[in-house]
């Protein structure tokens, strides 16, 4: 059972949101909850996306959150750094860990604007991040839930509170509008 993540800066108040989540060739609608400063930091992290454009990456943006100030930023770079792990998350935590000072990031809220990947959910469980908000569904790649759940293995650890479909939306609009042109 993930310990449950409790905001210091908005009064463990909580807004729910319905979203639909793919699940195989189906979707299903829950309710996330999501609390009041959770969307301005998913908009961070959307803009920290569009940087990754400037170097013809794939869109994903990640910011890290402690104590209610981002401690960490990142975007792909897989392209620019000619680097296979150059993932945003994995910059993001590299960059939280750096500020902190050490690499258990506790108390610490990830966003990143598409499910991460093993490899990147592989970090989080690593960097003890307890609470993870995701935007767009990854039903290729991603290990939230959708095509694995690295972040829920009863075996591991630490298990952070995943939500998911927070601007969902734009999210995933901004990775149809990079692969638009590209898959013809």
């Amino acid at each position: 059972m993930a310990r449950r993540w409790r905001c210091p800066t908005a009064l463990n108040i909580i807004k729910p949101v319905k979203v639909a989540v793919a699940n195989g060739s189906c979707w299903h609608s829950v309710t996330s909850h999501f609390f009041p400063r959770d969307e301005y930091f998913m908009r961070l992290a959307l803009r920290e996306a569009a940087r990754a454009l400037e170097h013809d990456d794939v869109p994903i943006g990640a910011v890290i959150v402690h104590e209610g100030e981002v401690i960490g930023l990142g975007h792909n770079e897989r392209e620019l750094a000619a680097d296979p792990t150059a993932h945003a998350e994995v910059i993001a935590i590299r960059d939280a860990a750096r500020k902190l000072g050490s690499w258990r990031l506790l108390d610490a809220v990830l966003y990143v604007t598409l499910e991460p990947c093993a490899m990147c959910a592989g970090a989080i469980v690593l960097a003890r991040i307890p609470r993870v908000v995701f935007g767009a569904s990854d039903p290729k790649a991603g290990a939230a839930g959708s095509v694995l759940n690295v972040l829920d293995v009863p075996q591991l650890n630490h298990r952070p509170q995943v939500e998911s479909g927070l601007l969902a939306g734009e999210c995933a609009e901004l990775l149809r509008a990079f692969f638009a042109p590209r898959r013809g």
